[in-house]
């Protein structure tokens, strides 16, 4: 069916908002993670304003999160990580403006436990316990954000917004890259972990013969890139990306997000 052009412009409009929208929830996740873990506090301490103003949402996490890093690199580095996720949502809320969504409520205490479990990283885990548990908690995102900004680009319409989402696909990939590496300095503890993590985010993301996901091994080699055939970054659906964050095949809601994202994608 051939829309009349109006139409046609208001629904790619509508499709790059609701992208758009779909990648300010997961940056509310990533740097609520890394700023709690470097600074103690979230993002609303950061922008100086409530990022829902009704109060509704919440982030759960225990007190005192602030990471005792003992190794100045890793400080240094997770600090530098988490201004340019703290940047990242501010540009998606700027950009959709009076179509911005509040922060969901983000679960960062029970959610970890229950991935801990089922990953072999025994009851209780804490991500911010100490530096090596904070990486291996941060892989479990960054990877995941790469494929779900692969996966988005073809999709967005307007040029401005494409260009904006191939620079933060960028330095996603940038922050993807340092969090293998170090994992992997840290020997086969980490690396087994970081594994077990890699086949859990492939099996909700319902892998088949095309694959979404590696660890940190390849035909015997070590692999700090994950990449196709064509050394091109994996791409997620929405869908995809969703069994993950929630936890489970075609949820609404659950692990990180109790309650689902914000937005036409949830």
């Amino acid at each position: 069916m051939n829309l009349p052009s109006h139409q046609k412009a208001k629904n790619e409009v509508d499709l790059d908002r609701a992208i758009l929208t779909f990648a300010l929830n997961l940056e509310y996740l990533e740097a609520e993670y890394y700023l709690r873990g470097t600074t103690g506090l979230g993002v609303d301490a950061q922008i100086g304003g409530a990022t829902n103003p009704q109060g509704s949402d919440s982030v759960t996490v225990k007190p005192n999160p602030k990471v005792p890093f003992v190794t100045r690199f890793f400080q240094d580095v997770s600090a530098e990580i988490a201004q340019d996720e703290l940047n990242h949502v501010r540009f998606f809320r700027k950009a959709l403006g009076g179509s911005v969504v509040a922060r969901p409520a983000i679960d960062l205490l029970n959610s970890f436990n229950s991935l801990a479990q089922v990953a072999g990283l025994g009851q209780g885990f804490d991500p911010f316990a100490n530096e090596t548990n904070f990486l291996i908690g941060a892989f479990i995102f960054e990877d995941v954000g790469v494929s779900a900004f692969r996966g988005a680009a073809p999709l967005i319409t307007n040029k401005d917004y494409l260009g904006n989402a191939a620079g933060i696909l960028a330095v996603e990939a940038y922050h993807a890259g340092i969090i293998r590496s170090l994992l992997y300095g840290l020997g086969s503890h980490a690396q087994n972990f970081a594994n077990q993590i890699s086949a859990i985010r492939s099996a909700l993301s319902g892998d088949g013969p095309e694959i979404t996901d590696q660890g940190f091994e390849l035909n015997g080699k070590p692999n700090f890139v994950p990449a196709d055939a064509n050394s091109s970054a994996f791409g997620r659906s929405d869908r995809q990306v969703l069994n993950i964050v929630y936890g489970g095949p075609n949820t609404t809601r659950g692990l990180f997000f109790p309650n689902g994202l914000d937005g036409p994608i949830h």
